[in-house]
């Protein structure tokens, strides 16, 4: 199977040929050099009616309204590091482990990694913590997991980045052989040689080409740390299994904020599948950012920030035009809009709102359906 997904990804783009970089591409790279450094870690055991003991690693910072953020799978907290210090300012930031990533330990002997059960141990976390209903911003496996803490009533806004789980057979198979690859190359890779291949441009290419956009541009430690989660990930191979389910989210998500964010650049999960997300819940924004990868985070760390506090604002509505926040995106090369459409494909490098192209890099919009 592995072999096969190669083919795929091979066919889909290739694994370490780096993208053009869009027009905005040195002030990506001095935003991406603002980087957090790793902050004082914290435990919390999450206990859920019925369920074992869950041990969660987090770090918190900032003030103002709580905000929960989620990686994606073999990734950790410190995903998040190059975000992190444009959020603090006007939020309080709770940058977690998942079970079985980063220092959390791995899921307890019975349990299963799956959404319903994630969501009833972040609950439980919350209550431990002292916090409710936390805006919630997850990545990849973080942006599914962040809708079901949402369906789940756990959430006051939820934005979603690349969420994980609207694909199609074909479409599941080629990013689980793309991750399986990439977990593959960070356990071949001794740390020193991974940290001496990121510390050029041709070595993060061929370590990290298909999770970032131009991966020559991401600083060197977030190649470094990036591989050593994907290593270290006691939780990968559980979750990989949990992922393989049909039907992964369905239904509604009544009465919050839902902002749906896409690179057009992603190769892990594309783009296309934003649709499908937007077809299940036609209230939610959607939000391209142009020339980005699966990991908006290092392409373009304040830009994802500027998301994130706009659509957790105290005064967001459900659902909202909002000038500023167009003219916002609009700055930075993105582009916002309401759809309430059905599965059509993301262009690669502009978005269509309903049928009229509008080119990011001059402007954005934000629609009510």
């Amino acid at each position: 199977m592995l072999r096969a997904g190669v083919r795929m990804a091979a066919r889909f783009g290739g694994w370490v040929t780096p993208v053009e970089p869009y027009a905005q591409n040195e002030s990506r790279v001095a935003d991406a050099e603002v980087t957090a450094p790793p902050g004082p870690v914290s435990f919390v055991e999450a206990r859920a009616a019925a369920l074992p003991a869950v041990t969660l690693a987090f770090e918190r910072s900032g003030a103002g309204e709580p905000l929960l953020l989620v990686h994606g799978l073999g990734l950790s907290r410190r995903t998040w590091d190059a975000v992190v210090p444009h959020l603090i300012g006007g939020r309080e930031v709770i940058a977690i482990d998942l079970p079985g990533f980063g220092l959390s330990p791995d899921w307890p002997a019975g349990l299963t990694p799956d959404l319903p059960t994630t969501a009833r141990v972040l609950g439980a976390a919350f209550t431990a913590l002292g916090i409710e209903r936390p805006h919630v911003a997850g990545h990849s496996l973080g942006g599914l997991v962040a809708l079901g803490l949402g369906q789940a009533g756990l959430a006051r806004s939820v934005t979603a980045l690349a969420p994980a789980g609207f694909w199609n057979e074909t479409e599941r198979r080629y990013a689980f052989a793309v991750l399986a690859m990439a977990r593959r190359i960070s356990r071949t890779v001794p740390d020193g040689a991974a940290e001496r291949l990121s510390a050029t441009a041709a070595g993060r290419a061929i370590l990290a080409g298909m999770l970032y956009a131009d991966p020559t541009q991401c600083p060197p430690g977030a190649v470094a740390t990036c591989l050593r989660s994907l290593r270290e990930s006691a939780g990968f191979d559980a979750t990989l299994r949990a992922g393989r389910a049909h039907g992964l989210f369905s239904g509604l998500i009544p009465g919050i904020p839902i902002t749906i964010v896409w690179g057009t650049a992603d190769r892990v999960l594309l783009p296309r599948q934003a649709r499908r997300v937007t077809a299940m819940l036609p209230r939610a924004q959607l939000i391209w950012l142009p020339g980005c990868g699966h990991v908006p985070m290092n392409d373009a760390p304040e830009l994802v920030a500027d998301v994130i506090i706009r659509e957790t604002g105290p005064d967001i509505a459900v659902p909202r035009a909002d000038a500023d926040a167009a003219a916002s995106y609009a700055k930075h090369g993105a582009s916002a809009e309401h759809v309430a459409g059905d599965s059509d494909p993301a262009p690669t490098c502009e978005p269509n709102v309903r049928g009229k192209t509008h080119h990011a890099k001059d402007r954005a919009e934000v629609r009510s359906p």
